[in-house]
Parts: C-alpha cells; sequence; structure tokens
C-alpha cells in the first residue's frame, strides 16, 4: 500500500467527517491509499455516527475503515493503534499520514507529500502549510525548544525575542518557501514507514502536545530529516478537540509532557534547568506588567500553575487532573 491516512476523533465526529471527506477527495489520485478513522473513546456516540456515516456513504471497506480505541490514551496512542495494525499487515504503506480531525486539505495536498518524500529518500517527514478559515496562515513550523526558547518564551520581551530571534520555538516570518526544519504541528504530517520501523512511533507517554516534537527529534537524532513543504495546504480549525483556544488555565497534561520532553531528550539536570529559565523569566514577566500596570496576559495562573506542578513532581506526586 502507498498510503495509510490517519484521523483520529474524539468527539468531534461532524468535524471528523469532513475531514475524512476533504481526505478522499485528495485522495483520488492516489488509489493505492487507505484512511483509517480512529475513535479515541469518545463515548458520545462518535462511533455509531462515524460507522453509520461511513456505510451511508458507501465507502468501500479497503478504502475507509472505522477503528475503535479501547481508551483514550491521547494523540499518540490512538494513531500508534492504527499505524501499527498497518505495519504488521500483509502489505504495509509506504507512508503514513496524520490529519487532524478538524483539518482540511486541499485536493493536491497530500499528493505534494507524497511526491516529496518519493523525490528525497533522506526525509522522514514532510508536513504541510497550515492555514485558518481566514486564509491567514498558522505557526506550524518549529525549532526545537531549548533553554533559550524557554527564556524567550517566558519573559515574552519585544527586545529579547529579536534577539534571540534564531533560538525561538516557531519560525517567524513563516516559510515562504520549502525548507528543512525541526519540527512540525501534528495536524498534517506525512512518515515515511521505514522512518518510523527505525525510530519507533509516538511515544504514547505523552498524551498530548510535544509528541510530535519529541518523534521529530528522534527521526533527526537518526539521520532523518524533517520538511515544511508549501505547496501542500490544508487548513485547520485548531483545538476542536482539546480546546485550546478556549483554555483559561494550562491543563496539567501540557506540564507533564513538557517535563517528559526535556527530561527524556536531555536529562534531568536539563529540565531542572528548564524550569528555572521558564519559571525564573515568567516571573520576570509578571513583576514588569504589574510595575508597568499592565495586566497579565491568558491563560490565567500559569506562573502558579507551573510552580504547583513543576514542585509536585520533583515530589513524586504529579498532578494528573486538568485545573
Amino acid at each position: 500500500m502507498k498510503l495509510l491516512v490517519v484521523i483520529l476523533n474524539y468527539r468531534t465526529a461532524s468535524l471528523t467527517l469532513a475531514s475524512l471527506a476533504a481526505a478522499v477527495r485528495a485522495l483520488e489520485h492516489l488509489p493505492d491509499a487507505r484512511v483509517d478513522v480512529v475513535d479515541n473513546d469518545s463515548q458520545d456516540g462518535s462511533l455509531e455516527a462515524l460507522r453509520e456515516a461511513v456505510r451511508a456513504h458507501g465507502y468501500a471497506p479497503d478504502r475507509v475503515r472505522v477503528l475503535a480505541s479501547p481508551r483514550n490514551g491521547g494523540f499518540g496512542a490512538g494513531n500508534n493503534l492504527a499505524i501499527e495494525e498497518a505495519l504488521r499487515a500483509e502489505r504495509p504503506p509506504e507512508y503514513v499520514y496524520v490529519l487532524n480531525s478538524d483539518a482540511f486539505p486541499e485536493p493536491d495536498a497530500i499528493v505534494a507529500l507524497a511526491d516529496f518524500l518519493d523525490a528525497h529518500p533522506e526525509v522522514g517527514i514532510a508536513g504541510s502549510a497550515i492555514h485558518g478559515q481566514d486564509g491567514h496562515p498558522h505557526d506550524t513550523a518549529f525549532r526545537f525548544p531549548s533553554l533559550a526558547s524557554e527564556f524567550e518564551t517566558g519573559l515574552a520581551l519585544g527586545l529579547v525575542t529579536r534577539a534571540l530571534a534564531g533560538r525561538r520555538v516557531p519560525i517567524v516570518p513563516r516559510p515562504e518557501r520549502t525548507q528543512r526544519v525541526d519540527w512540525l504541528a501534528g495536524a498534517s504530517f506525512m512518515a515515511r514507514a521505514s522512518m518510523l520501523r527505525s525510530v519507533g512511533l509516538f511515544d504514547e507517554r505523552f498524551f498530548l502536545y510535544f509528541e510530535e516534537t519529541d518523534l521529530c527529534l528522534r527521526a533527526a537524532r537518526a539521520g532523518w530529516s524533517t520538511w515544511y513543504v508549501v505547496t501542500s495546504r490544508v487548513q485547520h480549525l485548531g483545538g476542536a478537540s482539546t480546546g485550546i483556544s478556549r483554555w483559561s488555565r494550562v491543563p496539567s497534561y501540557w506540564f507533564d509532557s513538557r517535563a517528559l520532553y526535556f527530561e527524556k531528550n536531555h536529562g534531568g539536570g536539563y529540565l531542572g534547568a528548564a524550569d528555572l529559565v521558564f519559571g525564573g523569566s515568567l516571573a520576570v514577566q509578571r513583576l514588569r506588567r504589574k510595575v508597568q500596570g499592565r495586566e497579565t496576559p491568558p491563560p490565567a495562573h500559569l506562573l502558579e500553575d507551573f510552580v504547583r506542578h513543576a514542585i509536585a513532581r520533583r515530589l513524586g506526586t504529579p498532578i494528573t487532573r486538568a485545573p
């Protein structure tokens, strides 16, 4: 099989079906491909709605399938369910394309990624240029997080941001040409199956966030590059399943994923340093804004929640529920 497309659903059945329809249209010139829609234990009727809609539409079983995850293990676990099965199959895919349930590829977007991987055998991951409903481009091409980027993010001071422009996590200005990057947002990216076999799939210890960062870092360390492909365009609503655009406070799993990423990939000492840098710069930002009489931007209580989670982690009593 040339390509497996995986769309993960969590309580967004109507959006998932729209994403599926867009993906199927984009696969018209890739007949040797299949879409697996994975319901991530939504428990809201999504699974039944998806299966009924797929039946009603008349999708062929070898073209579209609906799979049920027995648990909501997060983004990585849900996608891995379909990917692992496909890689064990008699005809495994050459490429795996991960598409968010609130993302809608343009007709040539998927083929553009497959063509790019065909032409560049050294590339392990290729991702799309993503934009919102209004056409405004989203930041989806990134550098790996570092102590410098933790300082820049926490301080949020223009002078420092300009000085550390080459160390910021988001690549700004956004790339206007196809180029190599450190990592890509998981809303729309294609991975080479041989790369996944060599470095592993998503690390399921990440419930949500940082799992694609970790995967791209493992790929880079194994000699596989990641590329941002501007000719692959995808519309993305953003946050439909996670509610990120509506966060009043940062949920626990974001802090957990951040800590896991730094400790796993750079060691406990580096995580400790990253905590000091991020927490300290957040505190300085808070003090600066107070002196200036300016409000601290949302999400609320970020500094307090960060310190609370860091202390709980050090004490071996991690906070596992969202605030």
